[in-house]
């Protein structure tokens, strides 16, 4: 039977887990940085994308999902999987993730990604962080021919 302690620890992940989706969609990067720690290690280049530290991958975010070349997307969190170490933890998070790319003619396509998210996270005086997150490619859906995903 799980603690107190071992469910509220739960409850806080997930709810960092959830908080990472709303920052993401909302282009509100910068809020990366109550999230994760400080040397946090950051890799999207399951899809291509950048790999580094926290201030490093906020810069990146800035740059590649701008609203000029993405201006909708969803990040939906499912099956979050934690295994707790005390005060250090691993997950395996469901994403799936729609999104509507602007195109060079001037229409916009909608694709989709399926992915797992590999987190490690630790307790710190501001609670719980992610202090890694990895994208693990599942699939692909409708995405723009010149993307190579």
């Amino acid at each position: 039977m799980m603690s107190q302690q071992q469910l509220s620890d739960r409850l806080e992940i997930q709810d960092l887990v959830v908080q990472y989706a709303h920052i993401i969609d909302s282009k509100t990067f910068d809020e990366l940085r109550e999230v994760f720690t400080e040397d946090a290690h950051v890799d999207y280049s399951a899809f291509g994308g950048g790999v580094g530290n926290l201030e490093e991958t906020i810069t990146y975010l800035k740059e590649a999902v701008a609203d000029a070349i993405f201006p909708n997307t969803q990040h939906l969190n499912a099956n979050v999987h934690v295994t707790l170490h005390g005060d250090s933890a691993t997950g395996r998070v469901m994403c799936f993730n729609p999104m509507e790319m602007a195109m060079p003619d001037g229409h916009r396509q909608v694709f989709f990604l399926g992915l797992w998210y590999l987190d490690e996270y630790r307790r710190t005086a501001d609670g719980w962080r992610m202090c890694r997150r990895e994208e693990e490619k599942s699939w692909v859906f409708n995405a723009p021919d010149f993307m190579n995903l």
